[in-house]
């Protein structure tokens, strides 16, 4: 009682306001528990100075005193990531090191449908990915970089949930085992509008966080702390939110496809990849474009995207198999599957076509006609696939060098046309015959543009 008549403020001790602003303050802002009440006036100026520091994120005031504004942003709904720590692992990496990234949702809500939940989870993916040059792939598995769990209280991760409101759900940072998990409170109520919490909404934030953002003081950002259900659905990020994710993983088409436009007549153009899709050839370059087709000179051309929404990668190789008039466009260790000009489906790991798992990444593939085999060109070997029994051949990798004399460099594209390969390494293009096994000749990659 009279260290109570002697700290006026210290009756906020026996009040829900004060319990609550510690919690608070514990989790956000790293302040340590609360000593035994004789040693109150060691822990009153710890707890004050946490105080100024949430209201100074915040943009409050910072008088250290539990006013009614600090309480009303403390009372607001928000992400359980700290504001001045990151939930990191494996010493604080804040990027992935690759720009395909595979994620999955375990458990689900019973407040939305599955494919409800899926089709959220997607579109949350998609803000970041249309930011930068990340890729994202569903995994079907639980070792797939970002996992998505919805859960209740203790939950194995050593930050329980609180019951509803509060705590809306927390992610890890880029990382092995958890990090990159993004964790959902399935106390509260998900819904697709505007009632109860927004998951695409949260999903968008948390995945800022999976991604290797921190929490920003920036109201306009969606890495800001708190929910904000009025936020547009459609521009969430700000241009802070873009310059950080592009300063983790690079935004570089924009300027590339520029060069590539003005530069298609260079006599130092190549291409990743070159492919027929039905009577067209397709050329990929970054993340552009050509489509010509073989009776007409006209060649449209754009960003991949532009002709086929769902990649938004560039394209490493890519191959026609005319029997079941399909191309398969791969980027890294994922491929799609094209009908026409429409991608079926999710991307599928490369590892289907049988491969050892340290290939990841291809540098050309082509399809022969005559021989049913799909030859896929990997720094100096190639692997021989059989089509039909969907396997790859026996005695295989083999060296470029032993059975395609005349070629000596890594191959950045291979198209088949007319019973010849035409290998495009650099700006070469060397027309080869399969038959014979020689180059029967040379070209420009630009002469295949109209230059």
């Amino acid at each position: 009682i009279e260290i109570i008549s002697f700290y006026p403020f210290l009756l906020l001790w026996v009040g829900e306001a004060f319990i609550y602003s510690q919690e608070y303050l514990r989790h956000y802002y790293t302040l340590k528990k609360e000593q035994p009440l004789a040693r109150i006036k060691r822990y009153l100026p710890s707890f004050t100075s946490k105080v100024k520091d949430m209201q100074s994120f915040f943009g409050l005031n910072t008088t250290g005193s539990l006013d009614s504004e600090t309480l009303e942003v403390m009372s607001t709904p928000r992400c359980g990531v700290s504001d001045v720590e990151d939930y990191s692992h494996n010493n604080r990496v804040n990027r992935w090191n690759k720009n395909v990234i595979t994620y999955n949702i375990g458990r689900y809500t019973s407040d939305l449908p599955h494919s409800t939940v899926d089709s959220l989870i997607e579109s949350a993916l998609s803000v970041w990915a249309r930011a930068s040059t990340l890729t994202f792939v569903r995994l079907r598995t639980q070792r797939a970089d970002i996992m998505v769990e919805f859960s209740t209280f203790e939950h194995g991760d050593a930050y329980p949930f609180d019951g509803s409101k509060g705590t809306l759900a927390h992610a890890f940072g880029p990382g092995e085992g958890i990090g990159g998990d993004a964790h959902f409170d399935d106390d509260e109520t998900w819904t697709a509008g505007s009632k109860g919490f927004n998951l695409y909404l949260v999903a968008a934030h948390e995945f800022g966080h999976s991604l290797g953002l921190r929490h920003s003081q920036n109201p306009e950002s969606l890495m800001y702390p708190t929910y904000k259900s009025s936020r547009s659905s459609h521009n969430l990020l700000s241009k802070e939110d873009i310059s950080i994710i592009n300063s983790l993983y690079g935004k570089e088409e924009t300027i590339q496809q520029i060069q590539t436009l003005n530069n298609k007549c260079s006599a130092d153009l190549s291409f990743d990849a070159v492919s027929t899709l039905g009577d067209a050839t397709f050329f990929f370059k970054d993340k552009y474009l050509w489509i010509k087709h073989n009776q007409q000179y006209d060649i449209k051309e754009g960003p991949i995207n532009n002709f086929m929404p769902k990649i938004e990668s560039k394209i490493d190789a890519a191959f026609w198999v005319p029997r079941r008039s399909t191309a398969y466009l791969i980027h890294e260790s994922m491929y799609w599957t094209v009908k026409g000009s429409i991608v079926k489906g999710k991307p599928k790991p490369i590892s289907n076509f049988g491969f050892p798992p340290w290939v990841q990444e291809v540098d050309a593939a082509v399809h022969i006609i005559k021989t049913g085999r799909t030859l896929f060109f990997i720094h100096d070997i190639y692997y021989s696939y059989n089509e039909n029994r969907r396997v790859i051949d026996a005695g295989y990798p083999q060296y470029i060098s032993d059975d395609f004399p005349g070629l000596k460099s890594t191959i950045d594209a291979a198209v088949y046309k007319d019973g010849f390969i035409y290998f495009f390494v650099g700006p070469q293009v060397y027309k080869y015959d399969y038959t014979q096994k020689q180059v029967v000749g040379t070209e420009k990659a630009n002469t295949w543009l109209g230059c």
